[in-house]
């Protein structure tokens, strides 16, 4: 599943691709998504500008007239491709990549003047869905937490949030109402570098950890955006290369492998937290 830093990535390559161009048709191939494409979409979407292309959490934004919004959520495989007119494969949108589009998971076609955006998604967890107004949009997302490139993403927000939480930190990153964003791969990486036991309970999270972790989150996830995210198998970013930030993995899918730290001679250990795997390095991230 695509985390912050790839979502981030399509929604740069979307801004120079749909920002300020109306949709001029929609063609709904198959409505059978995590959550069914309402059956009138076209009709609420068509002939609308894209104003603003923005990114929550996991989910990219797209702001239509009359604050108007439709978003998209990638679920486990889905991928945005654009095609010329002439169905020549222009560029590939989306973190994953595919030269060749199996049509029979093309759900959801936008066409725009002179090109087409295509949502791909052979799994099927992915979500559209379309707002009306603000306030339907606000409501969506009442429940997620800030991002971590908010302001609200400080050390007096997390203080008070981890107070009394007996729940382990691992857990508590990949909760998306305490942080939005954050997937597996860069909880991992982030607990490393912030030197902190994911089964640490957060109520014990001392201030000068809570201030690290800070500072370490935005350094791991700025850092995977500058790399193009993170390629697993054959996944590549929006320019058809792969993304660099798995080359840097200090412990996420490196089992038995030494540790990167200069001063430790451990090998990271996997574990299964809540049936996620999770990747350590006992001495650096002692209890």
């Amino acid at each position: 599943m695509p985390e912050l830093p790839e979502v981030e990535i399509i929604k740069q390559s979307l801004i120079k691709s749909v920002q300020f161009k109306k949709i001029t048709n929609v063609i709904i191939k198959n409505r059978n998504l995590r959550f069914k494409i309402e059956r009138n979409l076209k009709k609420k979407i068509i002939n609308k500008k894209i104003n603003n292309v923005s990114r929550k959490s996991k989910y990219l934004i797209l702001k239509l007239d009359k604050n108007e919004y439709f978003v998209i959520h990638f679920g486990m495989s889905g991928t945005l491709h654009k095609v010329k007119n002439n169905n020549r494969f222009e560029t590939n949108l989306s973190f994953y990549h595919l030269n060749n589009l199996p049509k029979k998971h093309n759900h959801i076609y936008f066409l725009f003047k002179g090109f087409k955006i295509i949502y791909n998604d052979p799994r099927r967890f992915g979500i559209i869905k379309y707002f009306k107004t603000y306030e339907q949009f606000k409501y969506f997302f009442r429940n997620y937490g800030p991002d971590p490139f908010q302001k609200k993403f400080n050390k007096e927000y997390i203080k008070k949030n981890l107070r009394n939480k007996k729940k382990n930190i691992k857990n508590l990153l990949l909760d998306q109402k305490f942080i939005s964003g954050i997937g597996n791969i860069y909880a991992n990486e982030i607990l490393f570098y912030s030197k902190i036991n994911p089964f640490k309970k957060g109520k014990d999270i001392s201030n000068l950890e809570i201030s690290k972790f800070i500072r370490i989150t935005k350094f791991v996830l700025n850092k995977a955006i500058k790399k193009g995210g993170s390629s697993i198998r054959d996944f590549k970013n929006t320019k058809g290369k792969k993304g660099s930030y798995q080359d840097d993995f200090a412990v996420y899918d490196r089992e038995n492998k030494k540790c990167k730290s200069k001063t430790c001679n451990s090998k990271i250990i996997k574990i299964n937290i809540s049936n996620r795997s999770t990747f350590i390095c006992n001495y650096c991230q002692k209890k």
